[in-house]
Parts: C-alpha cells; sequence; structure tokens
C-alpha cells in the first residue's frame, strides 16, 4: 500500500464508489479487496485519510471492505469549523438520535440491511462490522442482523447526555484491545474485569500501558 499524507485530501480512488438502495434509502458505499465483508464505519467528521487508511489495513488484511458515507465530505481534511459543523448536524439529526437513551439510531436499520447485502455478495460466515466513536454503538445494534458475526465497538460515545456512556466505552473498549494483545504474545489471556488486570501473567500486564516520556507520568486513581 502507498504511503499516503494524513494531511492531504484522500482521493479514494481505490475504492468502487457505489450508490447501494436499501429499504428504499439510498447511500454512497466505497467498497474494496476480496473476502469477507468488513463493514467500516467512519468516525467523526467523516471517511478522513485516517478512516480511509484503517479501511484499506482491513481490506490488506483479506477482507472486502464496505464503507459508508454517513456524514462529511468523503475523503477530506476537515478543519476545525467544519467538523464541529458536521457533528452539530449530527446531532440534532433524526437518523442518528445522537441524545436518546433506550432506543436505536434508525440509521442502524440501514446499516442492518446493508451487512445482510454484503453477506450476499461476498458470502462467507457472516460479515465483521467496526464501529468508531459516535458509530460505536451502531456495530452493537447491528448483532440484530443473523448475518452479523463479528462487531467490533470502538470507543462508543451514544447516548451523548448519558454520563454512563463513559463507563461503556471504556468496558467495550476493552475486548478489541484484549484480543490486539493475546495475539501479540500468542497465547490466550485471562482477564478479571473487577481488578482490571490479566491473571497469572505479568508479562502481559506489563503490556497493559507504555512507558511514559519523563517527566510525564501516568496518572493513578
Amino acid at each position: 500500500m502507498p504511503k499516503r499524507s494524513m494531511k492531504q485530501d484522500d482521493p479514494l480512488e481505490d475504492f468502487t464508489r457505489r450508490d447501494i438502495t436499501l429499504d428504499g434509502v439510498s447511500k454512497v458505499v466505497y467498497v474494496s479487496g476480496a473476502g469477507p465483508a468488513v463493514i467500516v464505519m467512519t468516525e467523526m467528521p467523516g471517511i478522513s485519510p485516517h478512516v480511509a487508511r484503517f479501511a484499506r489495513w482491513v481490506r490488506d488484511a483479506g477482507f472486502t471492505v464496505y464503507m459508508p458515507s454517513l456524514f462529511g465530505r468523503d475523503g477530506a481534511v476537515p478543519g476545525a469549523e467544519e467538523g464541529a459543523a458536521i457533528f452539530q448536524r449530527a446531532c440534532v439529526s433524526a437518523e442518528f438520535r445522537a441524545l436518546a437513551s433506550n432506543e436505536s439510531s434508525p440509521v442502524t436499520e440501514w446499516l442492518r440491511s446493508l451487512a445482510r447485502f454484503a453477506h450476499g455478495e461476498c458470502g462467507g460466515p457472516g460479515v465483521g462490522a467496526i464501529g468508531m466513536c459516535f458509530t460505536g454503538n451502531f456495530a452493537l445494534t447491528m448483532m440484530l442482523e443473523p448475518s452479523m458475526l463479528a462487531p467490533v465497538l470502538s470507543q462508543p460515545s451514544l447516548p451523548l447526555n448519558n454520563p454512563a456512556g463513559i463507563e461503556i466505552a471504556h468496558r467495550s473498549s476493552v475486548l478489541p484491545l484484549l484480543g490486539m494483545l493475546s495475539w501479540k504474545l500468542g497465547r490466550s489471556i485471562e482477564w478479571d474485569g473487577d481488578k482490571e488486570q490479566i491473571n497469572n501473567d505479568p508479562k502481559a500486564n506489563q503490556l497493559l500501558q507504555r512507558p511514559y516520556r519523563s517527566p510525564w507520568k501516568y496518572p493513578e486513581a
């Protein structure tokens, strides 16, 4: 994969731009790769060069990436004012219901249909989904779709007005991080959620945090 600047707009030229209509709603979806389908849902404020780079990593790992355009300018590096405006529009949008508790965002119904559609095109045992921050919880709701095999919640933030969301984000982010740690060690690990440490594995526990450059220190609670 060629090296790309994260400070310049990404033309997304190695993705196929498709207009996909599901449940009577059309959205642009960027598709690339071969293999089982993985739906990559962008973080705020849209499909930035960083999000596109991540989608390419997933693609190059042997998957077909479906990256729907949900908000913002596709491939753009937005400025602070533009990013704030995109966030504000999404917060009040009936499609996302960012402030609503105990109910799903309507867009997740379309995303579940996209998972079913992608599974039909790519086959395999099922579909994966990765939600990032604003779209983090979308991956959880997508579990209602039978073809959804592996939802990953990366720092989910909704609902925005629920303080418990911080705890939910922390807890749900632990699993993928521990998975990466287990892969790095080449063995299984056993996590104690109450103590927030790995049982009987000092080497693995050392990897739970990185050494800080002096004079910075990790805050102790």
